[in-house]
């Protein structure tokens, strides 16, 4: 589904959407964040420390994390830390079947044809059909969390960078109110942000959206970023479920 279409949340319930740890102990809806990152670890210790300490970050505050389902990269590092910290139930990793065997490692148990991630390692994985089918999974799960869910992008390449800015193209669309953070570290995200700054003074993103993307330089800022963010003002009141 492209950036602008119709809704990605349909109304209807979606099969394997939701997790044991959806809700609290004391029924209240659990925070639910979903991370972007690479599945490549990159070139400098900070960009795999930074998914580690985001990952106790979560542990320690009773945050469920959706992410892509890799085991390998940043995308590893983040799912086996929190699944070390609080068990199986708190991580849900969405992949695409053809990606299956490019962003996994070898500690896999056999589901049919497929190399699935030992649970006890790596959480819930949940395979599917599509990067499209991927990407509205996760998004509904976050839409469905508790205060203080949204999205944050860790380092990664091109596909974290897609889904960061779609994620925000559907904020600025009115589908979501989630907030979206930039975890740069090491200023590796300089550059994006530098372009939002640029596509405002050039007259190609409203002024007041530029706040779409929030930025965090540490793990806990990213948290707090998420937890008080505000919607801009100038974003799209549309009403895609009547499209």
């Amino acid at each position: 589904m492209e950036s602008g279409g119709a809704s990605p949340f349909p109304s209807g319930p979606v099969s394997g959407a939701s997790t044991p740890s959806d809700v609290n102990a004391d029924g209240t809806k659990r925070t639910k964040i979903c991370v972007y990152c690479g599945a490549s670890a990159g070139n400098k210790p900070e960009h795999l420390e930074a998914a580690r300490e985001l990952g106790k970050l979560f542990a320690a505050n009773n945050i469920g994390l959706v992410y892509g389902g890799g085991t390998v990269g940043v995308m590893g590092e983040i799912a086996k830390t929190l699944v070390n910290l609080s068990g199986p139930d708190a991580v849900h990793g969405i992949i695409p079947e053809a990606l299956v065997r490019y962003e996994r490692g070898t500690q896999t148990t056999n589901g049919g044809d497929l190399p699935i991630p030992d649970e006890k390692t790596w959480g819930r994985t949940t395979v599917v059909k599509d990067m499209h089918t991927r990407k509205q999974m996760m998004a509904r799960e976050v839409l469905a969390g508790g205060p203080g869910s949204g999205f944050i992008a860790l380092s990664g390449g091109y596909g974290t960078i897609e889904e960061l800015f779609e994620t925000a193209t559907w904020n600025q669309l009115g589908i979501h109110n989630k907030g979206v953070c930039i975890l740069n570290i090491n200023g590796y995200y300089d550059g994006i942000l530098q372009w939002i700054r640029k596509s405002v003074e050039e007259g190609f993103v409203h002024g007041g959206n530029a706040r779409i993307l929030v930025e965090a330089k540490t793990p806990e800022e990213a948290i707090t970023a998420l937890r008080e963010y505000k919607v801009s003002e100038s974003v799209m009141k549309l009403s895609w479920d009547q499209q």
